[in-house]
């Protein structure tokens, strides 16, 4: 016997470190190979499971479960990091649709997630944490049975790992999304995340590299231009205009192409954005 979280009644929110840093592969296919984030103050280290590394999309499961938390604390009630939802629910938040493809593609996230190893600096709830953990120590499917014998899914239960349990309890630091945002593709769902975890009132530049890491884009730098011009031409990402820099200061000498690696992206605020959830 179980009581169901579900449905969210709220808007969808997500934790701030896992909306600015690269914690999930930019891919709808598996990803077999680990991926690595590392500057002067942070150090992230991801390793695939069987299945892979955790994906954009399986990430659509960790929104939905960090929106039920984040409605419950508002409401002053007590969370435990066991979760019992519907997949109903879950794909009426996300925008997808009820298909028997549907319900084994949640099958395979949450088998990701729970594979899924990640190692990291990064402190939560004022505490540190060494060694490897998964998104969820817990993840099952409980179905009933009809008079044909057929499975049909009652619920999803999850256990939400220590690290994340304690940054949305203790930290708070949970921002809002647009409902657009399940409607994008894999970079353009990175992009807005990074806007909307750091540029909350005024517009920042980023080098195009440095924007390229941040994002957890795998391919080369040449290609993360072409696709940043893509965007940026097509102005699709909610709440924020990106710009390119048009790499004139970034040329060696008159006549010559710029060096893409000097290129810059500015993010700036729409004046319709609006303000953070807490």
């Amino acid at each position: 016997m179980f009581v169901l979280d579900s449905p969210l009644l709220s808007e969808v929110r997500g934790e701030q470190s896992l909306m600015a840093y690269p914690f999930f592969a930019l891919s709808k296919t598996a990803w077999k190979r680990s991926l690595i984030y590392k500057t002067d103050a942070v150090s992230i280290e991801i390793g695939p499971g069987p299945r892979g590394v955790a994906t954009i999309y399986d990430k659509e499961v960790l929104l939905y479960i960090a929106s039920l938390m984040a409605a419950k604390l508002d409401a002053g009630e007590q969370v435990s990091q066991d979760f019992f939802f519907t997949a109903h629910d879950l794909f009426r938040v996300t925008g997808v649709n009820g298909s028997a493809r549907s319900y084994s593609r949640l099958s395979d996230a949450l088998e990701r997630l729970q594979g899924t190893q990640i190692k990291t600096n990064i402190e939560a709830g004022g505490e540190g944490q060494a060694g490897f953990f998964s998104w969820l120590s817990e993840a099952q499917l409980h179905y009933t049975k009809t008079k044909t014998g057929d499975k049909r899914l009652k619920a999803v239960k999850v256990r939400l790992c220590d690290w994340l349990y304690r940054a949305i309890l203790r930290d708070r630091r949970v921002l809002d999304y647009s409902p657009a945002y399940f409607q994008l593709g894999p970079v353009e769902r990175r992009l807005y995340e990074v806007a909307r975890s750091t540029c909350k009132d005024a517009a920042a530049v980023v080098g195009l590299d440095d924007l390229r890491l941040q994002l957890g884009y795998q391919n080369s730098l040449k290609h993360f231009r072409h696709a940043m011009k893509g965007i940026a031409d097509a102005n699709t990402i909610p709440d924020y205009t990106i710009t390119m820099g048009d790499g004139a200061s970034a040329a060696a000498s008159p006549g010559r192409r710029p060096n893409i690696a000097a290129l810059t992206v500015t993010i700036q605020p729409k004046p319709t954005l609006p303000g953070a959830s807490l």
